[in-house]
């Protein structure tokens, strides 16, 4: 007898039922709901949408920009003017400096200093106003006779009097409770005062260098033509601008410090040794760059204080602020380059 064969004999049970297309099987419990919905398309912008709100936007842009500070060609080319007067006082009066006969050119020194000091404080204006007023024509005469009266012309005691100075100011602002306040925010312009009035002595103590006369005029040369040249450029195409509030441009600035360099390149090929118009050009060079890049400071700074809503103080104190810091600037630079290169 052979066993009977049936159609489900050897089949899976859990096999898919192929009578099923897809190959799934029914659902036999409740419908579950998915997340998934069908794809419609892209939508479209609504009239007025993001798009036209995109163009809102860009429009309030446009309207916050401010255009650029206007350059007044007048105001520039009698900030170069003085620039000039000033750089060739100096030079001039720095001829009279001989062994034992000081006295002229450190009275044209202190009268820089005084014209520093005071330009300074009503430019910045710090607490205890007088105060910082005070100590720093004090600490301008007591550099003067310092660097007159020294054994050796070195700059150790000019800086043990500019730390005096600076701690004096300090501590007169901290007298009263109301100065008391802002001294931390005035540090940095009573120390500028102060150390800028000693700056300027080392001129007088440069001048007692066997080199130094020479030094003075390569260098405050080199300085005073790059200021006059940085403004009367300005004042003709102040282009690239720095900045849109700060009314100067940086072919100025490039141009100023090339042009002296190459006219203290020039004055070093007429003095007599140590002096060549090699090293005339690197020590013109750096009396240049540093002149000009304090006064393009002083401009940055004036700008800062007028975005701040501050009261602008005189017409004329606050446009000779430039190269005042400039030559200040350049006299402690000129007496280091006279020692590392000379």
């Amino acid at each position: 007898m052979f066993p009977s064969n049936s159609s489900e004999t050897g089949r899976d049970p859990w096999a898919e039922d192929p009578s099923v297309p897809g190959g799934s099987a029914p659902r036999t419990g409740p419908a579950v709901e998915t997340d998934e919905r069908p794809s419609r398309g892209p939508r479209r912008l609504r009239r007025g949408g993001s798009a036209r709100r995109a163009d809102d936007e860009a429009d309030a842009d446009d309207e916050e920009e401010e255009p650029p500070v206007e350059v007044r060609r007048q105001l520039s080319l009698a900030i170069g003017g003085f620039a000039a007067l000033l750089g060739l006082g100096l030079v001039v009066a720095a001829q009279t400096s001989i062994p034992g006969h000081r006295l002229p050119f450190t009275l044209v020194v202190l009268a820089v200093q005084a014209l520093f000091v005071l330009v300074w404080t009503m430019v910045t204006r710090p607490p205890a106003l007088a105060v910082v007023l005070g100590v720093g024509a004090v600490t301008a005469v007591a550099a003067d006779v310092v660097a007159v009266r020294s054994a050796e012309a070195r700059l150790a005691p000019l800086l043990y009097l500019a730390v005096g100075g600076v701690l004096a100011a300090v501590l007169g602002q901290l007298v009263r409770r109301v100065d008391r306040v802002r001294v931390t925010d005035s540090l940095r312009t009573t120390a500028t005062t102060v150390l800028g009035v000693v700056a300027l002595a080392t001129l007088i103590m440069l001048s007692r260098i066997p080199a130094g006369t020479q030094t003075i005029a390569v260098c405050l040369t080199a300085a005073g033509v790059a200021l006059t040249v940085a403004r009367v450029t300005d004042a003709v195409a102040a282009w690239p601008r720095l900045a849109p509030q700060v009314p100067r441009g940086a072919a100025g600035v490039v141009g100023g410090a090339m042009v002296g360099t190459l006219i203290s390149a020039l004055l070093g090929g007429y003095l007599v040794t140590p002096f060549t118009p090699t090293r005339a050009a690197i020590i013109g060079l750096v009396a240049a760059v540093v002149a000009v890049l304090a006064d393009l400071a002083v401009s940055y700074a004036e700008a800062g204080r007028l975005m701040a809503g501050e009261v602008p103080s005189v017409w004329a104190v606050r446009h000779v602020q430039g190269p005042l810091g400039g030559f200040a600037m350049a006299a402690p630079a000129a007496y280091l380059m006279c020692r590392l290169v000379l």
